[in-house]
């Protein structure tokens, strides 16, 4: 700086004026609004989802007015909570007044398809129940509401029970645990998380009360990698490739569960003022080995052959009626691995023809518990079910152990054939003695004043005319359940060919009688009329009675009663469904396309109604039309081969060889073991002399189905093409054999003989 220079100053800074506080009044107003913001925004979004038709309703219950009166039916979506929209179980059709009548006693079951009467949910425990009930009390109205259904646990009841407890319930009879390790949330499911803590499981429940939790979760499980398509019901051959170990600690995680839900189900039933029966489960020990076994872990590398030929050699002794032997076998093996399952089992067996039974229902317990594939409530499940029973024992709970109250009615004190169909579901047996045993409870939790019409209760024979059971409905049912049960996993159990014989064999014993009655027709139909005379707003017993009608050939009647039943449930799908298919079968095809669309209004996720929609259409000429239904069911079961199947059909039908061969290959990559699929390719491939392949095709429709005449037929034929004559002969003989009075078989073979003939003399 120069002398004398003054020294510069920076600039001085303008000072701002001091900020006033912001309001008190607005502050909170502030706060209340950064709070509230984000819930408005997402009661909008909500609202939208709604108002857009996406979701579903989450309740058990929906109302409904039926002829002019106001009921509470079952809700078709309450299931997709729980289950992908695939392989989703549907509760059974129901119908229950809003408003309790006077002097009505009202009974709510929960349970799983054991509890619903499946395979013949009208000729269930719980019908059983009803009948005896109406019988003993004539002056008391029973009404039974089934709200149990197939493949469903304890997760999916806990909200069943939070509805039934608004609906003045006066006794609630809880059947449950087959399903808890694969059902939604077991241990071994196949319908997504496997064993999760119960709160994650509440929590994603809970979010699917509303739309924005329901796509929350569709975007959760795209994220997760689920969004590939998901294969069609498939039964229990659905869960092969999900063993679980004995001391899996899933397993663990289960049973926590299910004994927390157990606990809010009966709260939920007293807290609403009924009564409740606790009942544990019964399930096939004697007749139904384990469905799978695993070994246990912990053997050391020396101990497998050990164990194997000790197992072997048991076998082999059991084989030879030395159970004595075999016993002691088994036991040497069980010290090296006492988790193998079947090893328990034919322990069991071996002590069972010993008649040491109480040894022997230790062990086929053990067999039961250690089920790789666990679809029966083992020893746990029911010592948690007990459990229960004494903590809330009082004058507002029973505890009835049907698993002994039923094991002690059997010969051996172990349950087997002459309770079960097969490993879980009763047999007409069966569900009578459950129906009785249950009926005895609620006797006593009713007014001693009450009157009683009848001292005794009800035969089974009683019953049966009651419930209108005749000898038609007892051979299909075994009919049927011989097909459930001859494919996997049941045909892995070494006792399943006998077991599938012995239901084949009564069968055709019913058969054989009603053959040889010429009044079996007419006695049948008035087995089913007296009880719908005392009845008559049974729609079970009307759908029943339909399908007998059908099989009897009259097809009007049959037309009507469906028809009667529709206007009973005319929420319910299936009536629509079936009489669309009568109509078509009469040629009405125009009735039966209404009935049809009318059954997809109610439940437009029904694969199976598109495909009979895309029939009636095709019938009509509308073969685009036929088409589209059938592309609609391949988009909701995109694992399911029937709908490209019918597309390759009607393909074919109008001479589109390339699009037929197309869908007939794809139907085969969905399910190579379908013999449909290779028959009707090799007829396309025939056609466009592609012969080679079409013997291929032919020869695969043999092997898969050796007993479709059909199938030998082409075989023949097209061996025949290619100079193969002998084996032509050989297939054209079994042909003829299967089918004697076919001339296209004897026309065939004729001249293949003749072929013969004419090389041989050349």
């Amino acid at each position: 700086m120069k002398p004398g220079q003054r020294r510069k100053l920076p600039p001085r800074a303008k000072t701002q004026p001091a900020a006033k506080p912001l309001a008190s009044r607005r502050l909170w107003l502030f706060r209340l609004t950064a709070l509230l913001l984000p819930i408005i925004l997402l009661g909008v979004l909500e609202l939208a989802l709604r108002l857009c038709g996406y979701g579903f309703d989450p309740h058990f219950f929906k109302p409904y007015r039926i002829g002019g009166e106001d009921y509470l039916v079952q809700n078709d979506d309450f299931s997709f909570r729980f289950f992908p929209r695939e392989t989703a179980r549907n509760p059974g059709a129901l119908r229950m007044e809003a408003l309790k009548p006077p002097r009505t006693f009202r009974i709510f079951i929960l349970g799983e398809s054991a509890a619903m009467g499946d395979p013949q949910p009208a000729y269930g425990p719980a019908r059983y129940l009803e009948i005896q009930l109406r019988d003993r009390f004539p002056d008391l109205k029973f009404e039974v509401v089934n709200t149990a259904f197939t493949a469903i646990n304890s997760h999916v009841i806990v909200p069943i029970a939070r509805e039934c407890a608004a609906h003045e319930g006066d006794l609630w009879i809880i059947y449950m645990g087959n399903n808890e390790m694969v059902g939604p949330f077991g241990a071994a499911t196949v319908f997504g998380w496997q064993a999760p803590p119960l709160p994650y499981v509440r929590l994603g429940l809970a979010l699917q009360r509303l739309r924005i939790g329901q796509w929350l979760m569709e975007q959760g499980r795209k994220l997760r990698g689920q969004a590939t398509p998901t294969a069609a019901w498939g039964g229990m051959e659905m869960f092969l490739n999900h063993e679980v170990a004995p001391d899996s600690p899933r397993k663990e995680t289960v049973y926590a569960n299910f004994q927390k839900n157990l606990d809010e189900i009966v709260r939920a039933g007293i807290n609403s003022g009924a009564r409740v029966l606790l009942n544990t489960v019964a399930v096939n020990l004697k007749d139904c080995p384990p469905f799978a076994s695993l070994p246990n872990r912990q053997r050391t590398s020396a101990e497998p052959a050990q164990f194997d030929q000790l197992y072997t050699n048991g076998i082999q002794a059991a084989a030879q009626n030395d159970f004595a032997g075999a016993a002691r076998l088994f036991g040497q093996a069980a010290k090296l691995d006492d988790q193998f399952a079947e090893l328990q089992f034919h322990w069991g067996e071996s002590l069972l023809a010993q008649k040491d039974f109480s040894a022997a229902r230790e062990h086929l317990q053990l067999a039961c518990d250690d089920d790789a594939l666990p679809f029966r409530t083992d020893s746990r499940l029911n010592a948690i079910i007990a459990a229960a029973g004494k903590k809330f024992a009082g004058d507002r709970l029973v505890l009835l152990d049907a698993a002994a109250v039923l094991a002690a009615q059997t010969p051996d004190g172990v349950c087997g054939t002459e309770t079960f169909y097969e490993h879980v579901h009763f047999n007409f047996d069966g569900s009578y003695r459950l129906g009785l045993a249950w009926a005895r409870q609620v006797e006593k939790m009713l007014p001693s004043s009450l009157a009683r019409a009848n001292q005794d209760w009800l035969s089974p024979k009683q019953c049966d005319e009651r419930l209108g059971l005749p000898d038609w409905v007892r051979a299909e049912t075994l009919e049927h359940m011989a097909e459930r049960m001859q494919v996997p996993p049941f045909t892995s159990q070494a006792n399943n060919p006998q077991r599938v014989e012995r239901l084949l064999a009564g069968a055709r014993q019913l058969v054989a009688q009603a053959h040889a009655d010429t009044n079996y027709l007419a006695e049948t139909r008035e087995i089913f009329r007296r009880p719908l005379e005392r009845a008559p707003d049974d729609f079970l017993l009307h759908e029943n009675y339909a399908a007998f009608l059908h099989d009897a050939g009259d097809l009007p009647q049959a037309t009507a009663e469906w028809r009667r039943a529709q206007e009973l449930i005319p929420h319910d799908y299936l009536p629509l469904y079936e009489l669309g298919r009568l109509l078509g079968e009469q040629g009405r095809w125009t009735e039966a396309e209404a009935d049809l669309r009318a059954a997809l209004a109610i439940r437009p996720g029904a694969s199976e109604v598109w495909m009979d929609l895309g029939q009636t259409l095709a019938a009509q000429g509308r073969y685009d039309d036929a088409l589209a239904c059938y592309a609609v069911a391949q988009r909701q079961q995109p694992q399911n081969e029937q709908p490209v199947l019918q597309a390759g059909n009607l393909h074919a039908q109008l001479n589109q060889t390339t699009a037929a061969i197309q869908c007939y290959r794809e139907a085969i990559r969905l399910k190579p073991g379908d013999w449909e699929p290779h028959f009707q390719l090799g007829r396309e491939l025939d056609s466009a002399g592609q012969l080679d392949e079409a013997r291929d095709e032919f020869a695969a429709t043999v092997k898969l189905n050796p007993n479709f005449p059909g199938g030998r037929l082409f075989y023949g034929v097209q061996l025949a093409k290619l100079g193969r004559l002998g084996e032509a002969q050989r297939e054209l003989t079994e042909a003829l054999r299967l089918e004697p009075d076919n001339p296209n078989t004897r026309g065939a073979l004729a001249r293949v003989q003749a072929l013969l003939q004419r090389r041989s003399s050349n």
